[in-house]
């Protein structure tokens, strides 16, 4: 590309920047929750966090992504945590099989029960060298371990930020870029380009199955499979979309949140929506350390219905934990996790 055109994008990117899609701009007021601690051992970041129907939660971290600060040259790792258990006691998973453990770069992350033999398959979005591809590991919870199964790559899994599993190899996942260039991807985000896509992966079809985002990043899927979340990030909505089959999606609707939330995760019993977020755009863009991104968790009850409820449940200007990207509840608990800082555990009462 030449020079010209490179100046030319990037005076458009800075005259956007000014404008709506990173205008989140909110100076937060803090809304604590009781008896919060930060989690010993999580210092660079718990992208994405869910949690088995036992208490056991999943953390990705250790993400190195470009545009976000990066304080660890150290490979990702991935973490289970009881919530059962009073102490709290973090545990790194090992990684047995054919795999590169020294470039692994987690991102999102998502787990599938078999309900035929009760297996636990950990689907990973993975960025080894800057590319996208999933991996999935088979959980081998007595060993504390993760068994490499298959590394996934595809032309239309270009820029995957999040995935949920529905089947042992099958899955939803967001693209949160359309162009792959690194230079394009910079500008993108500033552009306001509808292009962005959730792709539906099995190893009989791959195929883009919603379109139309200006960046998808968080997605999930409800309690009685029948509906996807995913997050449009830079319109600041959630997308409701009904699964009419398994590659036929419907849009129903969008849900106004007011802030750009990332990795969205879905109460088992209530189907409560649970959001990490970044309620000041610019601040989360620039990352200045001493006027850090704040954290902000939302929660959006009966989101189906025609006046979904959208509630701020925890908000922190940055002095606690900066730059949430994820939210989930278990058993009266609020685990958060952030891009690339700390873990923070909370009652919800």
């Amino acid at each position: 590309m030449g020079k010209l055109a490179v100046l030319s994008l990037a005076v458009i990117a800075l005259a956007v920047l000014i404008g709506e899609r990173l205008s989140a701009l909110r100076e937060l007021t803090q809304n604590y929750l009781p008896n919060c601690h930060l989690i010993d051992g999580i210092d660079f970041g718990a992208e994405d966090i869910t949690i088995l129907e036992d208490g056991l939660a999943f953390l990705s971290t250790g993400l190195k992504y470009p545009g976000t600060p990066s304080y660890s040259d150290d490979p990702g790792k991935i973490y289970t945590l009881n919530l059962l258990d009073s102490e709290l006691k973090l545990e790194a998973l090992s990684i047995k099989g054919q795999f590169d453990k020294d470039s692994f770069n987690p991102h999102g992350i998502s787990v599938y029960t078999d309900d035929k033999d009760g297996a636990i398959y950990v689907f990973v979005v993975n960025h080894p060298q800057g590319k996208s591809q999933v991996e999935i590991f088979r959980f081998v919870e007595k060993e504390n371990a993760l068994q490499h199964i298959k590394t996934i790559k595809h032309e239309l899994l270009h820029n995957v930020n999040d995935i949920v599993a529905v089947g042992a190899e099958r899955f939803y996942a967001t693209n949160d870029h359309y162009f792959t260039n690194e230079i394009l991807k910079f500008v993108e985000p500033f552009l306001s380009l509808p292009w962005c896509d959730v792709v539906y992966y099995s190893p009989e079809t791959v195929q883009v199955v919603a379109g139309g985002f200006l960046s998808a990043n968080g997605i999930n899927i409800s309690p009685n499979k029948r509906h996807l979340y995913v997050s449009n990030i830079l319109k600041h909505t959630i997308v409701v979309l009904e699964i009419k089959k398994i590659t036929v999606l419907s849009h129903v609707k969008e849900v106004d949140v007011n802030s750009l939330c990332d990795n969205i995760e879905v109460d088992r019993e209530s189907g409560d929506l649970w959001l990490g977020c970044h309620p000041n755009g610019l601040k989360f863009a620039f990352h200045d350390p001493n006027d850090p991104p704040g954290s902000e968790v939302i929660r959006i009850e009966n989101i189906l219905s025609e006046k979904p409820q959208v509630t701020q449940v925890y908000a922190d200007d940055g002095s606690v934990i900066m730059a949430s990207s994820v939210a989930t509840t278990y058993r009266g608990k609020l685990l958060i996790g952030t891009v690339y800082q700390k873990a923070l555990i909370c009652d919800l009462k």
